[in-house]
């Protein structure tokens, strides 16, 4: 993502560094790492330290991080704004249905391949320059695809809104964590705040305006992001570009990193099923526009719910790593059934909402795992795992088209539960650095 920078915090320590120096080095940019708000000094001994220190709400933020998470929730609507319109773009611009999943494959594997090159890019222009960047091609690209009149067209114009979306969620997530109070975690709760508001409100501000045209919800996210672009321009400050740019091998590099690049693949398999559900079960709810809105508002509430609430109260529960085994298998299973009954439009629906619950726990807790277990600075490791993974989620929808159209809508659904369950198995490889990470939190 963006390279090392006055507002990104550091890469946590490994797992040989003390306690209190990883809440130093955790501590947002700008606070004093010898104060309280950030862990003890070295001064300080462990029983100077007060046992239950307050936690600051991660929803008192200052004004320019609410311009970026604001920013990012309209972001975040593209992600589900198309699929109340997908079974309305095959049938008015005469494509298949694998034709149209490529609307997620265009859109989800330049983001991930444009993430290795974010990083290169921020560490030279500066966070905000990036971010502004990133928020342009986004206005010119969804209004482009709007206006086109071709499903070819649409495709080629979410291509380059996703090189606007990696430029933009690369960046914003550091932005966030640098400068949000209330520490890394408080970050990422508002960060996956974000991400399940948009995800919530994409697909029912799609169903409403597709219900109109098909072309309103690409029209409606270029209005919005042309008001977060604004925002983000006045309210946030000016950002200096880092002292050492990023190199375009880093993000690849990380992968020799054994904990990072198992839980990337990890991400990579789970996409797999998550997109798969996200970009073909439409097709087979045999709703109209407004109806399909709803049914992914109700998915994507529990998607916010569950990043938020869910997902802290579980891991204090269980913990990240044995949360994360539960979460994924029961997300296989959701999966399954859809795969054992996709001609039972109520299962399937029951099926879709309730698998919001399953991918809010793990948008948090996998994004906090990656970024608290990479022995590399956090914006190469969230680059490195936002390639894996999106890699996933940009195959899986036109995969499932493919496979449907030469086998059967069972088959797309139970390889995404087998890929969710290999996720999980594949995860506990590295239980004990998910558990050093927990004891170092």
């Amino acid at each position: 993502m963006n390279g090392p920078e006055t507002t990104t915090p550091e890469a946590p320590a490994g797992p040989d560094r003390t306690t209190d120096r990883t809440a130093a080095r955790l501590a947002p940019s700008g606070t004093d790492s010898g104060s309280p708000a950030a862990g003890s000094s070295r001064s300080r001994t462990s029983h100077d330290r007060p046992p239950h220190p307050r936690a600051e709400s991660p929803f008192r933020q200052p004004k320019a991080v609410w311009a970026v998470a604001f920013a990012c929730v309209i972001s975040f609507m593209g992600i589900g704004l198309v699929d109340p319109i997908l079974p309305a773009l095959s049938s008015q611009l005469d494509a298949t249905p694998s034709q149209v999943t490529l609307l997620f494959t265009s859109y989800l594997v330049v983001t991930a391949v444009a993430m290795l090159i974010t990083g290169w890019v921020s560490s030279r222009l500066g966070a905000k320059r990036t971010l502004l960047a990133g928020l342009v091609l986004i206005v010119v690209f969804s209004a482009l695809a709007g206006a086109t009149g071709s499903i070819d067209g649409i495709i080629g114009f979410r291509a380059g809104w996703g090189l606007g979306n990696a430029l933009f969620i690369a960046t914003s997530l550091a932005v966030i964590v640098g400068s949000a109070s209330g520490g890394f975690a408080g970050a990422i709760v508002l960060y996956e705040t974000a991400l399940g508001v948009g995800i919530a409100t994409g697909p029912l501000l799609g169903g409403l305006l597709g219900n109109v045209s098909w072309r309103g919800p690409f029209f409606g996210v270029a209005v919005l992001m042309a008001g977060a672009l604004v925002a983000t321009a006045v309210l946030l400050p000016r950002t200096k570009a880092p002292e050492r740019p990023e190199s375009l091998v880093e993000p690849l590099a990380a992968l020799r990193h054994r904990a990072l690049a198992t839980t990337s693949l990890t991400g990579l398999l789970y996409n797999w099923g998550f997109f798969t559900m996200l970009g073909y079960a439409p097709f087979l709810m045999d709703l109209d526009a407004i109806e399909l809105g709803w049914v992914f508002f109700a998915w994507g509430l529990l998607v916010a719910v569950f990043a938020v609430f869910g997902a802290p109260a579980l891991r204090g529960w269980f913990g990240t790593p044995r949360t994360l085994y539960g979460n994924l298998l029961f997300m296989a299973a959701d999966l399954a059934v859809i795969g054992i009954f996709p001609g039972e439009r109520w299962v399937v629906i029951g099926a879709v909402i309730a698998a919001g619950a399953f991918i809010g726990v793990n948008n948090t807790l996998v994004t906090t795992a990656v970024m608290s277990i990479a022995p590399v600075p956090r914006p190469v490791a969230s680059a490195t795992y936002g390639f894996v993974r999106f890699i996933g989620g940009g195959l899986a929808p036109f995969a499932a088209g493919k496979l449907v159209e030469h086998y059967n809508a069972h088959v797309p659904f139970i390889l995404g539960a087998v890929s969710v369950t290999a996720g999980a198995v594949l995860l506990s490889t590295v239980h004990r650095s998910l558990d050093e990470a927990d004891r170092a939190a």
